[in-house]
């Protein structure tokens, strides 16, 4: 079978990593591609939210099943395009998408369906949101209503923090249209947890567990960024508190949707808070989550095609993945500026240290090939992916990993994975 990947960062990296194994599969393709998926895939110049080069692409090259990395396209319908011209595609509807590019949409959906999530109120412009930020009190998270890369969310402590937030999406504009509409809500305490779970529409495969880190600097501090680290599994999320997640959040989110006319197929990712053994939903994305697929699928023994495969089809009963042992964990290695202006090109050394090694992968985001060497080109670069019995032994591979990595105006966290041996 011939797969198409669509989108070029870690995520799309892990996924055609993974896919590769598959003995279903023959050959990968990815539009548009990184330095580091060229070793594995062929690359295809196409942006990934060409629909319709995409299709045509698939229909010429005969594509088996073609899966959707990032969230732009998918809410674009690049689904609904597919499945009218008779292509099997892996992830949500246009409709289903709407889960994650409106967090309006998101919050209202839970409403309706007795989700768990914190309060909130809506705001369409500067002074409607200004008045409801000062009635509503401190501390207070304001998001962006669109998509935002994971760059729209502000948790807000004091009165000049909340003002600093509103000047950029509504006098800024920052997110550009994403951020006509925002949402005002409660700061929820705890530890995040991110759960993301394999649809057929009607039933579902969970995944391991996993935990992102947003901020872009040690401690949870500074702005959100897509994401600078991950590991897998969580340790909170014991089994009794993964049931109460699926019956809680997954299978009323599932249900409410194919109720309101959008039944799910793809990934849904719900992002959580976790406190007490009460779990809230922050948000829900419509795609595999990045950084958390990386240490997920490292950990990934079974083959990753047939589910999504059947999932695509309708069918994903009786599907459980196994999972090795122990612990994974991602550090993301950026550009130092990122989340906001960075330089790109810069030389990346040490890659070649691990081109064998079964306990440690480099996952390309942000990467390019030019006259033979492998250069920065984006905010997040790579994905240093090490898996070992526990949490410590990896975070350890991890950043041993890293220390053996460079170039020019490097920047990572160094407290990736510390939560799960506290």
């Amino acid at each position: 079978m011939k797969v198409l990947v669509i989108g070029s960062g870690g995520r799309e990296h892990a996924l055609v990593w993974k896919l590769s194994q598959s003995p279903q599969v023959d050959k990968i393709y990815c539009a548009p591609s990184n330095a580091g998926i060229n070793l594995i895939a062929e690359p295809v110049n196409i942006k990934a939210d060409n629909i319709e080069l995409l299709v045509d692409f698939a229909f010429e090259n005969d594509i088996g099943i073609t899966v959707v990395g990032p969230e732009a396209p998918l809410s674009k319908g690049i689904v609904d395009v597919f499945q009218r011209k008779g292509l099997t595609i892996f992830g949500p509807t246009m409709g289903g998408a709407k889960i994650e590019s409106s967090k309006v949409f998101a919050k209202e959906f839970m409403k309706r369906n007795g989700i768990p999530t914190s309060d909130f109120s809506v705001a369409s412009d500067y002074e409607d949101a200004r008045e409801k930020v000062k009635s509503h009190g401190f501390p207070v998270v304001i998001k962006a209503d669109g998509l935002a890369a994971g760059k729209g969310v502000f948790v807000c402590n004091e009165s000049k923090e909340g003002e600093d937030a509103l000047d950029k999406i509504f006098k800024e504009k920052t997110f550009g249209e994403a951020g006509n509409t925002v949402i005002i809500e409660d700061k929820l305490e705890g530890e995040e947890v991110s759960f993301m779970v394999i649809s057929d529409g009607k039933h579902y495969v969970p995944l391991s567990s996993s935990q992102d880190h947003k901020a872009i600097y040690d401690g949870d501090k500074g702005p959100n960024t897509g994401g600078m680290g991950a590991y897998s599994p969580a340790p909170i999320v014991h089994s009794k508190l993964e049931d109460k997640i699926k019956k809680t959040i997954i299978e009323p989110a599932i249900k409410g949707l194919a109720k309101e006319g959008t039944p799910y197929r793809g990934l849904l990712y719900a992002g959580l808070m976790i406190k007490d053994e009460e779990i809230f939903v922050l948000e829900f994305n419509c795609r595999f989550g990045d950084p958390e697929t990386q240490p997920v699928l490292y950990r990934m023994k079974s083959d990753l095609l047939p589910i999504l495969m059947e999932s695509a089809r309708g069918n994903v009963i009786d599907i459980s993945p196994d999972w090795s042992k122990g612990f994974s964990v991602c550090v993301v290695l950026a550009s130092k500026g990122y989340p906001g202006s960075y330089e790109k090109g810069k030389v990346i050394t040490g890659l070649d240290n691990f081109n064998n090694r079964d306990d440690v992968f480099i996952f390309h985001a942000g990467t390019i090939k030019e006259s033979n060497q492998i250069l920065t080109n984006g905010g997040r670069v790579l994905g240093v992916t090490a898996k070992g019995d526990n949490a410590k032994g990896a975070i350890d591979k991890a950043y041993g990993a890293v220390s053996e990595i460079s170039f020019d105006k490097i920047y990572y966290r160094q407290d990736i994975g510390r939560k799960a041996i506290k």
